[in-house]
This record gives structure tokens, sequence and C-alpha cells, in this order.
């Protein structure tokens, strides 16, 4: 297994002993049988914030994308005072 198929191990340091410790401490604290649905919750969390995170990109590149609209500034009368 190379170093890019965990990026994030890579980033907190974290190898493979490690890793099977915090997954047996999750399995105690938890259960086996509310990791499933732990899981499950977390991708679904995790989608959602990612089609939020777009929703909001794309709106940021329409925003980006429109032309300011000058309005003239009429408040100020030229010659009669």
């Amino acid at each position: 297994m190379n170093s890019l198929s965990f990026p994030i191990t890579g980033i907190l340091g974290l190898g493979g002993p490690e890793l099977l410790i915090i997954l047996a401490i999750v399995v105690l604290f938890f259960g086996a049988k509310k990791l499933p649905d732990l899981a499950k919750g977390l991708g679904k969390s995790i989608k959602e914030f990612k089609k939020a995170s777009n929703e909001a990109d794309d709106e940021i590149a329409e925003a980006a994308d429109k032309k300011p609209v000058v309005k003239a500034d009429v408040s100020k009368t030229h010659g009669a005072n």
C-alpha cells in the first residue's frame, strides 16, 4: 500500500497499528451492532456537506459571472439650485 491511498494518515502521522487501536476503541465504545449505523450517518453527512459546498461554489461562480449594474446617481441635480 502506498502513501497516497490514505492521505489523512500521512497528515496525522497515523499508521496501521494506530488505526487498528482506534478502531478497537470505537468498537468497544459503540458496539459492533451500531457501527454500520454510524458509518451510514457519517456517509450521509459527508454527502450533504459536499452537496452544500458545491451549491455554494456554483452560486459564487454565477455571481462572479454576472456584470454589476451601475446605477446613475439621481440625487444630484445639475443647474437648478
